[in-house]
């Protein structure tokens, strides 16, 4: 396994990568969120950024934005969504990023009362997203989310994408799949259905309630249950941990806790 961590987005990146760099994790997941990890922010810094992963012998993946409308109501709104993740594809190829989390479509305000013309645009977007990938070399790894926000959830629906883009790999996001009922079985359900789709891993714990993002052990998740699934599975790829905890020291003793389990 690959262990990574992510930056927190209102912080330099720059720093995040020292922090992290020195904590002794093997590539950084960039979140390319304003106000200091936007797309023409990192270009900036672009040079400095590449000279950082090398000093620390870290790898990138990059999430492409996450708080987007790509499927909103409004076409000029889904519009500038689209051109703000390519955008974004663009600079994580320029990177050298092999893989990019892609976070599907959020429904919200007046898009639950017409599901299917929703559920039309979200899909539209993700073409054209998709397209984008190929064409810059780059894996786009689209992740998991939970009910409240996002019908891209569930191993049925992704079952359907990944029939209409077979191209598409997965972000197994496992926190947010345990959030509402049946959790881990539907966590279970991903790992055996999409073993050959899923690239990439987020790892938080949570109380199966909301997406709270603790330290490994702090929550009610099964772990010895998961990662004996991904065992069978034979994944053996990258896991971003996606702690969101002021202390970093949290970051190192999941990853200690997560070894531990792998091995």
């Amino acid at each position: 396994m690959q262990y990574g961590a992510t930056n927190f987005p209102v912080k330099p990146v720059l720093e995040e990568i020292a922090v992290f760099g020195r904590l002794g994790f093997d590539y950084l997941e960039l979140a390319m969120d304003p106000p200091l990890a936007h797309h023409t922010q990192v270009r900036r810094e672009q040079a400095a950024v590449r000279e950082a992963l090398d000093r620390y012998g870290m790898g990138i993946v990059c999430h492409l934005p996450t708080f987007l409308s790509t499927a909103d109501l409004t076409e000029s709104l889904r519009r500038v969504s689209v051109e703000e993740t390519t955008a974004s594809l663009a600079l994580a190829a320029e990177l050298g990023a092999a893989k990019a989390v892609l976070h599907p479509s959020y429904m919200n305000g007046l898009s639950i009362h017409v599901p299917e013309l929703w559920r039309e645009h979200a899909l539209d977007s993700l073409e054209r997203i998709v397209s984008a990938g190929k064409s810059f070399g780059v894996q786009l790894c689209l992740e998991n989310l939970f009910p409240k926000i996002s019908p891209f959830s569930t191993p049925e629906v992704f079952g359907d994408v990944f029939e209409r883009f077979p191209e598409l790999a997965m972000t197994l996001d496992i926190g947010h799949a345990h959030i509402g009922e049946d959790g881990m079985p539907r966590i279970l359900e991903f790992i055996k259905t999409f073993a050959d789709r899923i690239h990439h891993l987020h790892i938080s714990d949570n109380n199966g309630r909301r997406d709270e993002h603790l330290p490994v052990g702090q929550g009610s998740l099964d772990f010895n249950a998961t990662a004996e699934a991904l065992r069978r599975s034979g994944y053996d790829g990258t896991v971003t941990l996606e702690i969101f905890d002021p202390d970093r020291t949290t970051l190192v003793e999941s990853r200690k806790a997560l070894e531990r389990l792998f091995s």
